[in-house]
């Protein structure tokens, strides 16, 4: 993964560490919806995320497959497929995006309006109808 001459990275603290790798507004939404669906491709996430832009959505896969939370898989076709899906590493995430989901709800959403609550739908592929991508 890393070079004999680059310097380790350091952190404060293992909470630092935690949020940096999975941290910020897109990645716990990649990290949901790849645990809900299993396997996803990239116009899938677009979609499922439609705030997201193209240059953010891929910085954020890179980020997530460096540090093993999920897998990029292609296939060798043209044109080329990819899917990603989480792994076993990403999955030990979930339950503690379950709690801050629980404890936003606790909180009325601090004031904000939700456009959709993915922590209580039963999420499903009619999300991903080709004809919504």
């Amino acid at each position: 993964m890393s070079n004999k001459n680059e310097k380790p990275k350091e952190a404060i603290c293992e909470l630092e560490v935690s949020f940096g790798v999975m941290g910020g507004k897109w990645k716990p939404l990649i990290l949901w919806f790849l645990w809900k669906f299993h396997t996803l491709r990239f116009s899938q996430l677009q979609h499922l995320i439609p705030d997201i832009t193209h240059k953010i959505l891929t910085k954020q896969l890179r980020e997530l497959e460096e540090n093993a939370l999920i897998e990029r898989k292609v296939y060798p076709e043209v044109p080329p497929k990819v899917e990603y899906s989480i792994t076993k590493n990403g999955k030990e995430i979930i339950p503690i995006l379950d709690k801050l989901c629980d404890w936003a709800y606790k909180n009325n959403f601090f004031g904000y309006k939700l456009k959709y609550n993915i922590c209580d739908i039963d999420i499903n592929d009619s999300l991903l109808d080709d004809n919504n991508l």
